[in-house]
């Protein structure tokens, strides 16, 4: 679009010209400027205007205002009504969360007292109700800051529940659960017995696997290898800490896989079962400490099992 401009002071006519975007700006400026011009009129009508003003003038700008004001109010009514289904669709999660709180709360075992997931949390104050039926924005944020009160207790009270349920499990992983050979029975149990050497009553601090040479041995429970080495009475033996004072022995195997300082877990395979040291015949010898004083083996594996 050219605009020729043409005026008694200047010597040369002028042209402007427009592209598509320059005139759809103007385009929309005027279209700005009328609606507020529209909108400042109104109120200027309403509030000043005379009372020669025509009841049918009147009645037009008034029916205006009315039906604007009836489209923000639906607004907001939909906008709560969108808002106190998010309030009980929260709630509806919080009973799920306290579901689950209470049956991990047994589990584990702890006070039912400290971790009281059945029961609200302690509110209180005087009763003041509304007379209007709608759904005030006070009202929905009293139970949404209510709600994000509980949803933080709720919170702390699961991470501590997890806390104590990942130190349970570590702590069964790191106690000598598993047998250390997958089949086997028993020559010699834990406690006195006539020792096969010198036919005198002796301590036997462990139990013997009878298994043949070459079954694989395993770890009974997680942790790190403190001893792996030829030993003058239990031959090739391996010796894992476990933490909390606990300690396992594995003796008489032919063949050692792991070394000193080494972190094995449950189930790993250590060694092969042999001969070696004071033995009569192909057996693992398994023993199980906790501060230095022997244990019965199979105490353990029986806790474990049940």
């Amino acid at each position: 679009m050219n605009i020729i401009l043409v005026s008694h002071g200047m010597a040369k006519t002028r042209s402007i010209t427009l592209g598509g975007k320059q005139i759809a700006l103007v385009l929309l400026l005027l279209v700005m400027l009328t609606m507020v011009f529209a909108s400042a009129l109104q109120n200027v009508l309403l509030r000043f205007a005379p009372q020669s003003l025509g009841d049918a003038a009147r009645a037009v700008l008034m029916s205006s205002r009315e039906v604007e004001l009836q489209k923000q109010q639906a607004y907001l009514q939909a906008s709560l009504q969108a808002m106190a289904a998010q309030v009980g669709q929260m709630q509806a999660q919080m009973q799920r969360l306290d579901a689950l709180g209470g049956r991990l709360a047994k589990i584990t075992g702890m006070n039912p007292a400290e971790f009281s997931f059945d029961k609200p949390s302690a509110q209180g104050g005087p009763l003041i109700t509304s007379s209007s039926s709608q759904i005030l924005v006070g009202d929905l944020q009293q139970q949404l800051d209510s709600l994000t009160h509980v949803v933080s207790d709720r919170g702390d009270k699961l991470s501590a529940l997890q806390t104590m349920l990942m130190q349970n499990q570590l702590s069964q992983k790191l106690l000598p659960s598993v047998a250390p050979v997958k089949d086997g029975w028993y020559s010699s149990n834990f406690g006195w017995r006539v020792d096969p050497f010198t036919g005198q009553s002796a301590m036997h601090e462990g139990v013997d696997y009878v298994v043949p040479e070459g079954t694989p041995i395993y770890a009974s429970a997680g942790g790190v290898v403190s001893y792996a080495d030829m030993h003058p009475s239990y031959g090739n033996m391996v010796e894992i800490e476990h933490g909390n004072d606990i300690i396992t022995r594995y003796a008489h195997a032919s063949k050692v896989f792991v070394k000193v300082g080494q972190v094995v877990r449950r189930g790993d395979k250590i060694a092969e079962v042999g001969s070696t040291g004071r033995s009569t015949g192909n057996h693992l010898h398994f023993e199980v400490r906790y501060k230095g004083s022997a244990q019965n083996p199979v105490r353990f594996l029986k806790n474990a099992a049940s």
